[in-house]
């Protein structure tokens, strides 16, 4: 594993991971990102529990990894990023849905390997079922606007 716990696929695997393996990657990274917004304990403590906790024959693994850490580490630099799409200040934004806008930043950002289309249904459907009743409408708008920015070539009309 490389530097800080980038897991980005590894040549000789051709195995394409499965939609709904990365679905339950991102599930739980989210909820990881949700539990140390309020336990401050360490990254690698959460991932480990995580590990341990839960079903993990059908998750991506090396992609909960990659999200999970890279949001975490990347935090202040993806906020940055998505305060100015936000429609009140990040600290009155809800905790789930604050940790599933800096997972789409995360992966609109560093996982080009996934389409920016995806990247914001996902989204969406995770505020559908974690989120407040309209949160999925603030993940929406945040990530589609941010999504134009940082996918300019995949977003532009044709």
């Amino acid at each position: 594993m490389s530097e800080a716990g980038d897991t980005f696929p590894q040549p000789g695997n051709t195995s394409k991971p499965k939609a709904g393996d990365r679905r339950r990657a991102r599930g739980l990274a989210m909820q990881g990102l949700y539990q140390r917004h309020f336990s401050k304990s360490p990254i690698s403590d959460i991932e480990a529990e995580f590990m341990i906790d839960n079903d993990m024959s059908k998750v991506d693994v090396m992609y909960f990894r990659d999200i999970l850490r890279g949001v975490h580490r990347e935090q202040a630099e993806l906020d940055k990023l998505i305060e100015p799409y936000l429609d009140r200040p990040l600290k009155e934004v809800d905790p789930v849905e604050l940790a599933i806008v800096r997972l789409g930043a995360f992966e609109l950002k560093h996982r080009v390997d996934v389409p920016y289309k995806v990247v914001i249904n996902e989204g969406i459907e995770m505020a559908k079922r974690f989120g407040g009743t309209e949160g999925h409408k603030f993940v929406n708008s945040v990530l589609d606007k941010l999504s134009r920015r940082l996918r300019l070539a995949e977003t532009r009309p044709r």
